[in-house]
This record gives C-alpha cells, sequence and structure tokens, in this order.
C-alpha cells in the first residue's frame, strides 16, 4: 500500500508515529513561513503541517504550490495539534510532514468540493466523479451500502436465497414502457429490459424455491420525477406456502430490522388500513400517518342553505387544521390560489376560522349562521383556535385535491417530521381499473395478482368492484413497496386474462411458458418488491433518490456525465437490423 493508515483514523494515541498518508488536497493554507494542508480520502481529513526552519526549503516550496484536488503521498510524524478543532475525528493532532510526493495533480474543479458547494444540480451530474468526492455525497451512498448488507443480512436468516434472473427478456404490454435491445443474432427481433423479475421469480416458486429474494435493476421507460429513474433498484421477493398475512409480517420484520440496524429506531407496530378507507379519509393510496387531519364529509350538513356550489356538489369534504384558526386573511387567499393552480384544479376554497371567543369566522357567513357552523365544527372535531378547510365539486377530484390541501397544511403546520417514521400496510386494493383511453380494464398491479376467491363471481358483472389480494408498505406518504398473492393454477391466470382484454392468442403467445409452468405442479404462492432507492432516500431524509444512486440521471432521462443516450452509426443500425424490423412491421 502506498499508505500506512487514512485520513481518518489517527488519533491523541499515535503521537511521535512515523506515518504515510495518501489523498486529495481539500486546501493549502499559507501563512508564509507555515503552511497547513488539508489531506482528504474517505475516511476523513488530516492536517499536514510545514514550517520554515524545521522543514525543509525545496519541500516548503511544493507544498506552497500544490493546488485543490491533487492527489499527493505525505510522510511524516504525527504530533499534538497546538489549536485542537473538536469538529472532526482527527482534531487532536496534525503530520509534521518530512516527505511529500505529488501522485497526480488536478485541474481546478469546477465547483467547490466540499459540503457547502457553489455547483449547481446540472454542473455537479456532468462532473458526478467530482461530485460523490464531497461528504454529504458519500455517505449516501455509504447508507445505501449500509441497507444492502443489512437486507442480505435479514434475508439470509430467513432461509431466503438469492438468485439472479435475467436481464435480457420478452417485451409485454401491460405496465410501463419497455426499454427494448435489437437482436443481431436474431434480425428483426428484440429483448426489453425487466421491468421487474415478476414471471421469473413465479417459476422459482414452481421450481421449488420456496424463498427467493433479489436486489435487482429494473428498467421503465416512463416520464422521470424526484422519485422516479429509468433504471432502478428493488428488493424482489417470492414465498410459496404462505397467506398474505405471512408476508405481511415476514416484511415487517425486514423494515424493522433495517429501522433498528442502519437507523437504531425501534419502528413501531406497522397500522392497516384498507384501500377504500384511505382513499375515504385521505384521498390517496399512500397517506401520510405523521399527522391526522383526516377527511371529513358534511354532505348532510352543507346541502340546502342557499350555497348553490354545494348544493350542487357531489362532495362535500373538510379537514380540520389543529391551531391554524389565527392564519390571516392573507395566508388564507393565498390557500384559495394554491388550490385553484391548475394541477390541483379546485374552483374554490371554503374556510371557517374557530375564534377563542366560541364565535366562527368564514367565507360563508351569507349562508351559515353560527349553528350552522358549530354543527361543522363539532363534527371536525374542531376546538377554538383551529381552522376548518372545505373543499366541494366531483367526488374523485374534490378527494384528490383534498389530499394535496392535506399534505401542504401538514407541511405549513411543521407536522411532516422527517425523524418520525410512521408505517402502514394499504391492502384490499382494486384488482382492476378503468382506462379512459383504452376503453377497457387494466390491472392495477399486474395481470398475475389475484381476486380476493369471494369476488371472483363480480369479473363477469362488476369488475371493477373486485379486490385484489395485494398491498402496499407506506412510510410517512411514500410507497417503498407492493406485492400481492400470485395466481397459480392456469384457469384463473387465462380468467385473468379474458377480463384484460386479452385474446387466447395473444394470452398464449405473451405467458403461455408461465400458464403452462401452472400445470406442472405451481404452489401457492406470493411476493413483494420494495423500492430500494425510495427506502434509502427514506432513511437519509431526502425527497430524491438520485441522492441515492451513484451515476443517476437528470429529470430529461440523460446521463449528462457521458451525454447518452445517444445516436448510434448507420453501420450500427444495419448491423442490427433495425430498419428490417419496420419494414417487417410495415
Amino acid at each position: 500500500m502506498l499508505r500506512t493508515h487514512t485520513c481518518g483514523e489517527l488519533r491523541i494515541g499515535h503521537i511521535n508515529q512515523t506515518v504515510v498518508l495518501t489523498g486529495w488536497v481539500q486546501r493549502v493554507r499559507n501563512k508564509g513561513g507555515l503552511i497547513w494542508v488539508d489531506l482528504r480520502d474517505r475516511y476523513g481529513l488530516t492536517q499536514l503541517i510545514l514550517e520554515e526552519g524545521s522543514t525543509d526549503k525545496a519541500l516548503l516550496e511544493k507544498a506552497a504550490s500544490l493546488g485543490r484536488e491533487f492527489v499527493v503521498q505525505a510522510e511524516g510524524k504525527v504530533v499534538e495539534r497546538a489549536s485542537k478543532n473538536d469538529k472532526m475525528p482527527t482534531g487532536d493532532i496534525e503530520i509534521k510532514v518530512e516527505n511529500l510526493l505529488v501522485l497526480n495533480p488536478a485541474k481546478v474543479p469546477p465547483f467547490i468540493i466540499e459540503d457547502e458547494t457553489d455547483g449547481g444540480d446540472e454542473l455537479r451530474m456532468k462532473y458526478r466523479y467530482l461530485d460523490l468526492r464531497r461528504n454529504v455525497v458519500r455517505e449516501k451512498l455509504q447508507l445505501r451500502h449500509k441497507m444492502m448488507q443489512e437486507t442480505r443480512k435479514y434475508m439470509d436468516a430467513q432461509d431466503f436465497i438469492e438468485v439472479e434472473t435475467p436481464v435480457l427478456i420478452k417485451s409485454t404490454p401491460e405496465g410501463a414502457r419497455d426499454f427494448v435491445v435489437p437482436s443481431r443474432v436474431n434480425p428483426g427481433e428484440f429483448y426489453a429490459l425487466p421491468q421487474s423479475p415478476q414471471t421469473f421469480k413465479q417459476l422459482l416458486m414452481v421450481s421449488g424455491f420456496d424463498r427467493y429474494f433479489q436486489i435487482v435493476k429494473c428498467f421503465r421507460d416512463e416520464d422521470l420525477r424526484a422519485d422516479r429513474q429509468p433504471e432502478f433498484t428493488q428488493i424482489d421477493c417470492e414465498m410459496s406456502f404462505v397467506t398474505q398475512e405471512d408476508i405481511l409480517k415476514t416484511f415487517e420484520g425486514l423494515v424493522k430490522h433495517l429501522f433498528l440496524s442502519v437507523k437504531k429506531i425501534e419502528l413501531e407496530e406497522v397500522k392497516r388500513m384498507t384501500y377504500a378507507e384511505a382513499m375515504k379519509f385521505y384521498g390517496n393510496d399512500k397517506p401520510d400517518l405523521r399527522f391526522d387531519m383526516k377527511f371529513v364529509e358534511i354532505n348532510d350538513l352543507a346541502k340546502g342553505k342557499g350555497f348553490s356550489i354545494f348544493d350542487q356538489a357531489e362532495l362535500i369534504v373538510g379537514i380540520c387544521a389543529k391551531g391554524a384558526g389565527e392564519y390571516t386573511r392573507k395566508q388564507l387567499d393565498d390557500l384559495t390560489n394554491w388550490v385553484k393552480r391548475p394541477q390541483i384544479g379546485a374552483k374554490g376554497l371554503v374556510y371557517v376560522k374557530c375564534n377563542s371567543d366560541g364565535t366562527f369566522k368564514s367565507s360563508v357567513d351569507k349562508f351559515y349562521s353560527h349553528d350552522d357552523l358549530k354543527v361543522w365544527a363539532d363534527k371536525m372535531g374542531a376546538k377554538a383556535g383551529d381552522l376548518l378547510l372545505v373543499l366541494s365539486g366531483d367526488e374523485k377530484s374534490t378527494r384528490k385535491q383534498m389530499s394535496e390541501l392535506r399534505l401542504k397544511m401538514g407541511e405549513e403546520l411543521g407536522l411532516r417530521d422527517r425523524t418520525v417514521f410512521k408505517p402502514l400496510w394499504v391492502v384490499d386494493f382494486p384488482l382492476l381499473e378503468w382506462d379512459e383511453e383504452t376503453q377497457r380494464f387494466h390491472a392495477m398491479h399486474h395481470p398475475f395478482t389475484s381476486p380476493k376467491k369471494e369476488d371472483i363471481p363480480l369479473l363477469e358483472s362488476d369488475p371493477g368492484s373486485v379486490r385484489a389480494n395485494a398491498y402496499d408498505l407506506v412510510i410517512n406518504g411514500v410507497e417503498i413497496g407492493g406485492g400481492s398473492i400470485r395466481i397459480h393454477d392456469r384457469p384463473t391466470q387465462q380468467l385473468m386474462f379474458k377480463h384484460l382484454g386479452f385474446s387466447d392468442e395473444e394470452a398464449q403467445k405473451q405467458f403461455g411458458f408461465l400458464m403452462e409452468a401452472f400445470e406442472y405442479g405451481a404452489p401457492p404462492h406470493g411476493g413483494i418488491a420494495f423500492g430500494f432507492d425510495r427506502l434509502c432516500a427514506i432513511f437519509g431524509g431526502s425527497d430524491s433518490i438520485r441522492d441515492y444512486i451513484a451515476f443517476p440521471k437528470n429529470n430529461s432521462g440523460r446521463d449528462v456525465m457521458i451525454d447518452t443516450p445517444s445516436s448510434i452509426s448507420d453501420e450500427q443500425l444495419k448491423e442490427l437490423s433495425i430498419r428490417l424490423a419496420l419494414d417487417q412491421k410495415t
């Protein structure tokens, strides 16, 4: 090794030892006859000192010529610092340099490589290899590493076997768009990159591997946002001979293990809620339970009083913002303008302030008496000093709008504490959802999810009411995992494909291999997949998963560091028979 120690390990007990350190120059402070150099590596930072009179002149000149990010080797004696720095682990010592070797000089970096940097997002992504030198970025990847190791530790202890599944697979019509890969040796034909290893993990259950997991790359060619990337990582899991209850308990255990081992947090009991309850009380299927503010429907209290907006509404629903009764008129106008933005789409907002003297002040005083508003307040559990916020309109849109308003109020009132974690299982999802564009039902999760047995007769008469044996794990309003009990017999799988609009020929072409496998003794099975990047972001207190990926793409799906995606040559197109495939289609 070119070093005897790292830049993060030397302490007061190493005094008088001669050591060799290597690393990057963080900064140089030259006071004429006294030069300090901060040397950094992955493990920390150590101060080097060179002093006129006790240091060779040539060595002083060499130290003075060092620039930021030069790679150097320094040899010297560990001495006690005259002015200690209790903010760094190596702050009690410094290295009195006796020899200094520049291993590689460096250009001036395009941004300051420190925790507080002057580099914008796009610039830091272009020079990601420099950004990764910063402590705050490296610590996020170290967190990711720790979570990977602890996941494997827990899964191994639960008798799961890690199996790698193929990356070049068959394109399927359901779900997000596939990334496709042309086959040179099979002209005009294509592989797809997996959106998940779903069918393979089911086949592993047929194979008798009754507990499988994999920390696996998946690919989806979809629109991007802070918690999406075209390539992402899942903790993918499947189990045989289990009920839904078995899976929930097993993976509650995984999440609790990760919180305890990585964050030293004893996670509370994971609550459970049906999809119907989540939509009724929170307006979305991943409610943030760090604060209450449940929806309260007041159709029966608000209609018939001459306020035409409420009288014509399908749904009138409110929330009680505790302690927000002192909101000013400007704050309330800002809230009204916020819900009327195109992204939210509400027509307006009704408010009721519960005053400390027991009176009420509302934006609809013209239509509702003190007694009317008191009934609203009682139903919503409001006290003096609280604020009622009410939206109305068609049911689906209004619930969605109120969900956004609830989250905004939670943020404004400081109720979305990143140090508090509220886990929740959402269960009993609809099996199918109607798509207006294609005018047919689509699988809400995927076509291999089993319906609840008691709901199977409804597939013919009322397919939208059929519930799935499906479940999502939500933490702080973020879905971090989802799964289901699978269909494991051919007749039920064929029935599912039929209701998804597949012809027998299409089902056979796309999934014949799986249905045939079901005829060779497929066990009852189910599983779950966790969004590993999202899980890391929650543990690290971030909104974006990009911080936890070594080389992420930007919001346009581009890697600006290596400038991809990029065009390929006509010769490559010809060799891959891309034009041949198009000609065959047309």
